[in-house]
Protein backbone atom coordinates (compact mmCIF):
# COMPACT_ATOMS: atom_id res chain seq x y z
CA UNK A 1 0.00 0.00 0.00
CA UNK A 2 1.43 3.78 -0.85
CA UNK A 3 2.34 5.75 2.43
CA UNK A 4 0.75 8.87 0.65
CA UNK A 5 -1.86 8.98 -2.48
CA UNK A 6 0.42 10.69 -5.80
CA UNK A 7 -0.88 14.20 -6.57
CA UNK A 8 1.99 15.23 -8.51
CA UNK A 9 4.47 13.88 -10.23
CA UNK A 10 7.24 12.23 -8.44
CA UNK A 11 8.99 9.57 -6.71
CA UNK A 12 6.60 7.84 -4.10
CA UNK A 13 7.43 4.96 -1.43
CA UNK A 14 5.47 2.29 -1.30
CA UNK A 15 5.32 -0.12 1.39
CA UNK A 16 5.12 -4.11 0.80
CA UNK A 17 4.77 -6.81 3.14
CA UNK A 18 5.88 -9.92 1.91
CA UNK A 19 3.61 -12.88 2.29
CA UNK A 20 5.68 -15.54 4.13
CA UNK A 21 6.51 -18.82 2.50
CA UNK A 22 4.21 -21.88 3.98
CA UNK A 23 6.60 -23.36 6.99
CA UNK A 24 7.62 -26.88 6.08
CA UNK A 25 6.94 -29.20 9.16
CA UNK A 26 9.17 -32.13 10.26
CA UNK A 27 8.65 -34.55 13.41
CA UNK A 28 5.43 -34.21 13.33
CA UNK A 29 3.77 -37.82 13.47
CA UNK A 30 -0.11 -39.40 12.98
CA UNK A 31 -1.21 -41.86 15.41
CA UNK A 32 -2.90 -44.62 14.95
CA UNK A 33 -5.05 -46.68 17.36
CA UNK A 34 -7.68 -47.95 19.11
CA UNK A 35 -9.93 -45.50 20.68
CA UNK A 36 -13.39 -43.46 19.82
CA UNK A 37 -13.94 -39.65 19.16
CA UNK A 38 -16.08 -38.59 22.27
CA UNK A 39 -17.76 -36.06 20.12
CA UNK A 40 -17.90 -35.19 16.42
CA UNK A 41 -17.19 -36.63 13.45
CA UNK A 42 -14.06 -38.96 13.09
CA UNK A 43 -11.51 -37.91 11.37
CA UNK A 44 -7.63 -37.12 12.34
CA UNK A 45 -7.65 -34.93 14.99
CA UNK A 46 -4.33 -31.99 15.59
CA UNK A 47 -3.28 -32.73 19.14
CA UNK A 48 -0.29 -29.65 20.77
CA UNK A 49 -0.57 -30.82 24.40
CA UNK A 50 -0.62 -34.48 25.67
CA UNK A 51 -3.97 -33.76 27.79
CA UNK A 52 -5.84 -33.31 24.80
CA UNK A 53 -6.16 -36.59 24.00
CA UNK A 54 -8.23 -37.51 27.05
CA UNK A 55 -10.39 -34.34 26.15
CA UNK A 56 -11.13 -35.87 22.66
CA UNK A 57 -10.79 -39.80 22.67
CA UNK A 58 -12.14 -42.22 25.09
CA UNK A 59 -9.98 -45.72 24.02
CA UNK A 60 -10.07 -49.28 23.92
CA UNK A 61 -6.08 -50.32 24.90
CA UNK A 62 -3.85 -48.35 27.15
CA UNK A 63 -0.95 -48.17 24.07
CA UNK A 64 -2.48 -45.46 22.09
CA UNK A 65 -2.85 -42.49 24.80
CA UNK A 66 0.58 -43.73 26.37
CA UNK A 67 2.40 -43.15 23.06
CA UNK A 68 0.96 -39.97 22.57
CA UNK A 69 1.89 -38.83 25.97
CA UNK A 70 5.17 -40.27 25.58
CA UNK A 71 5.68 -37.97 22.75
CA UNK A 72 4.61 -34.98 23.91
CA UNK A 73 7.36 -36.09 27.05
CA UNK A 74 10.14 -36.52 24.79
CA UNK A 75 9.57 -32.65 23.93
CA UNK A 76 7.23 -32.96 20.37
CA UNK A 77 5.08 -30.48 19.94
CA UNK A 78 2.72 -31.46 17.36
CA UNK A 79 0.80 -34.79 15.86
CA UNK A 80 -2.39 -35.90 14.82
CA UNK A 81 -4.35 -38.77 15.82
CA UNK A 82 -6.52 -41.22 13.60
CA UNK A 83 -9.02 -43.86 15.58
CA UNK A 84 -9.79 -46.79 14.26
CA UNK A 85 -12.45 -48.73 15.17
CA UNK A 86 -10.70 -53.00 15.28
CA UNK A 87 -7.64 -54.12 15.09
CA UNK A 88 -7.99 -55.48 12.15
CA UNK A 89 -6.19 -54.97 8.43
CA UNK A 90 -9.07 -53.34 7.00
CA UNK A 91 -9.72 -50.66 9.87
CA UNK A 92 -5.94 -50.31 9.89
CA UNK A 93 -6.18 -49.62 6.11
CA UNK A 94 -8.92 -47.41 6.25
CA UNK A 95 -7.21 -45.50 8.51
CA UNK A 96 -3.98 -44.91 7.12
CA UNK A 97 -6.41 -43.77 3.96
CA UNK A 98 -8.00 -40.93 6.22
CA UNK A 99 -4.30 -40.11 6.95
CA UNK A 100 -3.65 -39.72 3.57
CA UNK A 101 -5.18 -35.92 3.76
CA UNK A 102 -2.53 -34.29 6.23
CA UNK A 103 0.59 -32.69 4.70
CA UNK A 104 2.04 -31.39 7.74
CA UNK A 105 2.89 -35.11 8.73
CA UNK A 106 6.35 -36.88 8.17
CA UNK A 107 6.17 -39.57 10.81
CA UNK A 108 3.35 -42.41 10.75
CA UNK A 109 3.21 -44.53 14.57
CA UNK A 110 0.69 -47.83 14.97
CA UNK A 111 1.25 -49.05 18.70
CA UNK A 112 -1.79 -50.48 19.05
CA UNK A 113 -0.58 -52.91 16.27
CA UNK A 114 0.81 -55.17 18.97
CA UNK A 115 -2.35 -55.65 20.28
CA UNK A 116 -3.05 -58.15 17.32
CA UNK A 117 -2.03 -61.51 17.44
CA UNK A 118 2.07 -62.22 16.84
CA UNK A 119 1.09 -63.86 13.32
CA UNK A 120 -0.43 -60.53 12.29
CA UNK A 121 1.53 -58.09 13.88
CA UNK A 122 4.14 -58.13 10.61
CA UNK A 123 1.68 -58.40 8.22
CA UNK A 124 0.18 -55.24 9.62
CA UNK A 125 3.74 -53.16 9.96
CA UNK A 126 4.13 -54.43 6.84
CA UNK A 127 0.97 -51.93 4.92
CA UNK A 128 2.12 -49.46 6.98
CA UNK A 129 5.68 -49.28 5.36
CA UNK A 130 4.05 -49.57 2.11
CA UNK A 131 1.87 -46.96 2.91
CA UNK A 132 4.91 -44.91 3.53
CA UNK A 133 6.81 -45.75 0.56
CA UNK A 134 3.44 -45.58 -1.58
CA UNK A 135 2.59 -41.77 -0.19
CA UNK A 136 6.39 -41.08 -0.68
CA UNK A 137 6.95 -38.35 1.92
CA UNK A 138 6.47 -40.53 5.27
CA UNK A 139 9.01 -42.63 7.78
CA UNK A 140 7.36 -45.36 10.00
CA UNK A 141 8.89 -46.10 13.56
CA UNK A 142 7.67 -49.35 14.26
CA UNK A 143 7.80 -50.80 17.48
CA UNK A 144 9.54 -54.63 18.21
CA UNK A 145 7.79 -57.78 19.58
CA UNK A 146 8.13 -57.38 23.52
CA UNK A 147 10.33 -60.43 23.16
CA UNK A 148 14.35 -60.60 22.84
CA UNK A 149 13.64 -64.10 21.35
CA UNK A 150 11.56 -62.76 18.38
CA UNK A 151 13.37 -59.70 17.50
CA UNK A 152 15.75 -60.90 15.19
CA UNK A 153 12.94 -62.74 12.98
CA UNK A 154 10.76 -59.99 13.08
CA UNK A 155 12.92 -57.75 11.23
CA UNK A 156 14.18 -60.57 8.74
CA UNK A 157 10.63 -60.25 7.78
CA UNK A 158 10.12 -56.92 7.21
CA UNK A 159 11.53 -54.34 4.48
CA UNK A 160 11.40 -50.87 3.48
CA UNK A 161 13.37 -47.63 2.73
CA UNK A 162 11.12 -45.58 4.92
CA UNK A 163 10.67 -47.15 8.14
CA UNK A 164 12.53 -48.05 11.23
CA UNK A 165 11.96 -50.28 14.20
CA UNK A 166 12.95 -50.21 17.99
CA UNK A 167 12.88 -52.19 21.06
CA UNK A 168 12.76 -53.09 23.82
CA UNK A 169 9.20 -51.90 25.51
CA UNK A 170 9.41 -49.17 28.09
CA UNK A 171 8.35 -49.62 31.47
CA UNK A 172 6.10 -46.31 32.70
CA UNK A 173 4.40 -45.47 35.76
CA UNK A 174 0.58 -46.43 35.90
CA UNK A 175 -1.26 -44.49 37.93
CA UNK A 176 -3.53 -46.75 38.76
CA UNK A 177 -1.04 -49.11 40.17
CA UNK A 178 2.05 -47.05 41.36
CA UNK A 179 3.89 -50.18 42.17
CA UNK A 180 3.45 -51.68 38.96
CA UNK A 181 4.79 -49.93 36.24
CA UNK A 182 3.25 -50.67 32.78
CA UNK A 183 4.91 -51.89 29.72
CA UNK A 184 4.29 -50.06 26.40
CA UNK A 185 5.39 -49.72 22.91
CA UNK A 186 8.39 -47.43 22.39
CA UNK A 187 7.23 -45.66 19.18
CA UNK A 188 5.52 -42.52 20.77
CA UNK A 189 8.73 -41.61 22.87
CA UNK A 190 10.89 -42.58 19.74
CA UNK A 191 8.74 -40.05 17.68
CA UNK A 192 9.56 -37.38 20.10
CA UNK A 193 12.95 -37.91 19.72
CA UNK A 194 13.12 -37.34 16.66
CA UNK A 195 10.95 -33.85 17.12
CA UNK A 196 13.59 -32.48 19.00
CA UNK A 197 16.52 -33.67 17.22
CA UNK A 198 14.80 -31.90 13.96
CA UNK A 199 14.10 -29.13 15.91
CA UNK A 200 17.47 -28.59 17.57
CA UNK A 201 19.56 -29.69 14.85
CA UNK A 202 17.69 -30.65 11.85
CA UNK A 203 16.30 -33.25 10.06
CA UNK A 204 19.45 -34.81 8.99
CA UNK A 205 20.50 -34.81 12.87
CA UNK A 206 20.63 -38.66 14.16
CA UNK A 207 17.90 -38.99 16.41
CA UNK A 208 19.81 -41.58 18.65
CA UNK A 209 22.49 -41.38 22.25
CA UNK A 210 19.60 -39.28 23.24
CA UNK A 211 17.85 -40.28 26.82
CA UNK A 212 14.43 -41.14 27.46
CA UNK A 213 12.52 -39.12 29.38
CA UNK A 214 9.99 -40.33 32.10
CA UNK A 215 10.92 -43.83 31.74
CA UNK A 216 11.18 -45.94 34.81
CA UNK A 217 12.63 -49.09 33.00
CA UNK A 218 13.32 -51.58 30.15
CA UNK A 219 10.94 -54.93 29.50
CA UNK A 220 14.31 -56.58 28.62
CA UNK A 221 17.82 -55.90 28.59
CA UNK A 222 19.46 -56.00 25.10
CA UNK A 223 23.57 -57.12 25.51
CA UNK A 224 26.26 -55.65 23.05
CA UNK A 225 25.83 -58.91 21.75
CA UNK A 226 22.35 -59.24 20.97
CA UNK A 227 22.87 -55.85 19.71
CA UNK A 228 25.44 -57.18 17.13
CA UNK A 229 22.82 -59.61 16.04
CA UNK A 230 20.17 -57.53 15.27
CA UNK A 231 21.65 -55.18 13.64
CA UNK A 232 23.74 -56.66 10.62
CA UNK A 233 26.48 -54.47 8.33
CA UNK A 234 23.72 -54.65 5.90
CA UNK A 235 20.03 -55.52 5.95
CA UNK A 236 17.28 -54.70 7.95
CA UNK A 237 18.01 -53.78 11.37
CA UNK A 238 16.79 -52.88 15.10
CA UNK A 239 17.76 -50.23 16.51
CA UNK A 240 17.93 -50.67 20.29
CA UNK A 241 17.69 -48.97 23.55
CA UNK A 242 19.78 -49.76 25.81
CA UNK A 243 20.52 -48.97 29.82
CA UNK A 244 23.96 -47.67 30.10
CA UNK A 245 25.69 -47.17 33.00
CA UNK A 246 26.14 -43.21 34.44
CA UNK A 247 23.90 -42.16 31.38
CA UNK A 248 20.53 -43.50 31.95
CA UNK A 249 18.50 -45.42 29.30
CA UNK A 250 19.15 -44.20 25.68
CA UNK A 251 18.34 -44.78 22.14
CA UNK A 252 21.28 -46.61 20.61
CA UNK A 253 20.79 -47.01 17.14
CA UNK A 254 19.95 -44.90 13.89
CA UNK A 255 19.25 -47.89 11.65
CA UNK A 256 16.35 -48.47 8.57
CA UNK A 257 14.77 -51.23 7.72
CA UNK A 258 16.36 -50.94 3.88
CA UNK A 259 18.57 -53.54 2.25
CA UNK A 260 20.04 -51.17 0.62
CA UNK A 261 23.28 -49.58 1.94
CA UNK A 262 23.03 -45.81 0.50
CA UNK A 263 19.50 -45.97 2.45
CA UNK A 264 20.41 -47.37 5.97
CA UNK A 265 20.55 -44.63 8.00
CA UNK A 266 17.40 -43.11 9.73
CA UNK A 267 18.47 -39.28 9.02
CA UNK A 268 19.41 -39.82 5.69
CA UNK A 269 16.79 -41.53 4.41
CA UNK A 270 14.45 -38.58 5.76
CA UNK A 271 17.07 -35.72 4.46
CA UNK A 272 16.04 -36.74 0.90
CA UNK A 273 11.99 -37.39 2.01
CA UNK A 274 12.00 -33.79 3.08
CA UNK A 275 13.85 -32.71 0.41
CA UNK A 276 11.13 -34.24 -1.75
CA UNK A 277 8.47 -32.48 0.53
CA UNK A 278 10.44 -28.68 -0.03
CA UNK A 279 10.26 -29.63 -3.72
CA UNK A 280 6.01 -30.37 -4.06
CA UNK A 281 4.85 -27.87 -1.41
CA UNK A 282 7.48 -25.03 -2.98
CA UNK A 283 7.82 -25.86 -6.50
CA UNK A 284 3.92 -26.69 -7.20
CA UNK A 285 3.02 -23.69 -9.28
CA UNK A 286 5.69 -24.60 -12.03
CA UNK A 287 3.05 -27.44 -13.34
CA UNK A 288 1.43 -26.52 -16.62
CA UNK A 289 4.34 -23.75 -17.09
CA UNK A 290 5.87 -23.69 -20.78
CA UNK A 291 8.38 -26.35 -21.04
CA UNK A 292 11.08 -24.36 -21.78
CA UNK A 293 14.70 -22.87 -20.82
CA UNK A 294 13.21 -20.69 -18.86
CA UNK A 295 11.55 -23.18 -16.48
CA UNK A 296 14.84 -25.53 -16.71
CA UNK A 297 16.63 -22.27 -15.37
CA UNK A 298 14.03 -21.70 -12.46
CA UNK A 299 13.89 -24.70 -11.42
CA UNK A 300 17.95 -24.96 -11.41
CA UNK A 301 18.16 -22.09 -9.13
CA UNK A 302 15.59 -22.52 -6.45
CA UNK A 303 16.66 -26.04 -5.91
CA UNK A 304 20.43 -24.84 -5.95
CA UNK A 305 19.20 -22.44 -3.71
CA UNK A 306 17.80 -25.20 -0.88
CA UNK A 307 20.16 -27.41 -1.11
CA UNK A 308 22.74 -24.65 -0.25
CA UNK A 309 20.69 -24.04 2.51
CA UNK A 310 21.19 -27.70 3.51
CA UNK A 311 25.37 -27.19 3.30
CA UNK A 312 25.08 -24.12 5.63
CA UNK A 313 23.19 -26.71 8.18
CA UNK A 314 25.60 -28.85 8.18
CA UNK A 315 23.06 -31.37 6.50
CA UNK A 316 25.38 -32.27 3.74
CA UNK A 317 29.42 -32.62 3.50
CA UNK A 318 31.81 -30.55 1.50
CA UNK A 319 34.21 -28.15 1.96
CA UNK A 320 32.23 -25.56 -0.48
CA UNK A 321 28.80 -26.16 -2.02
CA UNK A 322 30.63 -27.70 -5.27
CA UNK A 323 31.46 -30.96 -3.44
CA UNK A 324 28.42 -31.06 -1.31
CA UNK A 325 25.35 -30.79 -4.05
CA UNK A 326 24.69 -30.72 -7.47
CA UNK A 327 21.31 -29.98 -9.69
CA UNK A 328 20.79 -30.19 -13.07
CA UNK A 329 18.12 -29.48 -15.02
CA UNK A 330 19.19 -29.25 -18.75
CA UNK A 331 18.53 -30.68 -22.25
CA UNK A 332 20.67 -33.61 -20.95
CA UNK A 333 18.19 -34.70 -18.43
CA UNK A 334 15.03 -33.53 -20.34
CA UNK A 335 14.75 -35.53 -24.19
CA UNK A 336 12.48 -34.33 -26.98
CA UNK A 337 10.65 -37.84 -25.70
CA UNK A 338 10.28 -36.60 -22.04
CA UNK A 339 9.17 -33.38 -23.39
CA UNK A 340 6.61 -34.46 -25.90
CA UNK A 341 5.35 -36.74 -22.61
CA UNK A 342 4.66 -33.56 -20.81
CA UNK A 343 7.65 -34.62 -18.07
CA UNK A 344 10.49 -31.77 -16.99
CA UNK A 345 12.96 -33.83 -15.10
CA UNK A 346 15.61 -32.11 -12.34
CA UNK A 347 18.24 -34.45 -11.10
CA UNK A 348 19.99 -33.84 -7.66
CA UNK A 349 22.60 -35.73 -5.92
CA UNK A 350 23.72 -34.31 -2.52
CA UNK A 351 26.28 -35.80 -0.19
CA UNK A 352 24.78 -36.16 2.68
CA UNK A 353 26.57 -36.56 6.49
CA UNK A 354 26.93 -40.25 7.95
CA UNK A 355 26.51 -40.59 11.41
CA UNK A 356 29.62 -41.80 12.99
CA UNK A 357 28.64 -45.15 14.74
CA UNK A 358 32.28 -46.51 15.08
CA UNK A 359 34.38 -44.43 17.00
CA UNK A 360 37.76 -46.30 16.52
CA UNK A 361 40.49 -45.75 19.15
CA UNK A 362 44.28 -46.66 18.37
CA UNK A 363 46.30 -47.95 21.09
CA UNK A 364 49.75 -47.80 20.40
CA UNK A 365 51.82 -49.63 23.18
CA UNK A 366 56.09 -49.03 23.77
CA UNK A 367 58.70 -48.97 26.03
CA UNK A 368 57.37 -45.29 27.74
CA UNK A 369 54.22 -46.98 27.77
CA UNK A 370 50.54 -46.77 26.16
CA UNK A 371 49.41 -43.75 24.11
CA UNK A 372 46.19 -43.05 22.76
CA UNK A 373 46.25 -41.36 19.18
Amino acid sequence: MPTQEPKIPGIYLNHIVPTPEPELLTGVPVFLGLANVKAGENRPLKLTLGTQFDQYFSQATEYLGDAVTGFFEQGGHLCYVVAVADNTLDALQQGLEASEILENIDLVCVPDIMVAREAEVVQMQQIVLDHCSRMGDRFAILDGLNDVQKLDKQRQKLTSNNGALYAPWLKIEDITRPKNPKSIPPCGHIAGIYATTDRIVGVHGAPANIALEGVLDLSFSLTPADQAQLNPQIGPSVNCIRSLRGRGMRVWGVRTLSSLPEWQYVNVRRLFLTLGRWANQNLADTVFEPHDFRLWMRLERELSIYCESLWQQGAIQGAVPQEAFYVKCNEETNTPENREMGQIIAEVGLAPTIPGEFIQLLLVQSSSGITLT
